[in-house]
């Protein structure tokens, strides 16, 4: 595998902090987000502070959202109610098969989609091979589940490599 598949074009800190000039400076129209240790804890169904104000902030700025989760419907669905977003559960990333249903939903180019996630072997690879953007984001709550284990120990050296913006 070629090393910038898995290098993000932005990082910071948490989603928050992904202000209306990044997003401007990478010529982003959609975001496709992530759910778990981005927009809420792992599990719950309660934003994290700031969140839903981000998200009015993106609207009032007519950037368009939606939702991309490897999580099952019943765990996206009503978080995604909850914030007034659309969603696509189960969407198999890295794979492109995700990223491309809910660009059909955005009805933009990929170029023009940033994806926002946590992770690096989901989120940023899956943006990167779907032929869009990425901001990765800094973890906020430990995940106990063996895979995402595996995939936090295996991304320890690449973030080493990675400077987060703000920072």
């Amino acid at each position: 595998m070629r090393k910038h598949l898995l290098m993000p074009t932005a990082a910071v800190k948490y989603v928050t902090d992904i202000s209306p000039e990044l997003i401007r400076e990478l010529g982003i129209d959609a975001i496709l987000l992530d759910v778990d240790n981005t927009l809420a804890p792992p599990a719950s169904h309660i934003a994290y502070e700031g969140v839903q104000e981000w998200l009015d902030m993106l609207k009032a700025n007519h950037i368009a959202v939606v939702i991309c989760s490897n999580n099952y419907r019943k765990r996206v669905k009503p978080f995604s109610d909850s914030v007034g977003l659309e969603c696509v559960s189960m969407s198999l990333k890295p794979f492109p098969f995700g990223f491309n249903r809910a660009k059909k939903k955005l009805k933009e180019k990929p170029q023009s989609v940033l994806v926002v996630g946590d992770q690096i072997y989901t989120d940023v690879l899956g943006a990167n091979l779907a032929g869009m953007k990425s901001v990765l984001l800094v973890p906020r709550d430990e995940e106990h589940g063996l895979t995402i284990m595996l995939r936090r120990k295996l991304e320890v050296n690449i973030r080493k490599k990675i400077a987060i913006r703000g920072n």
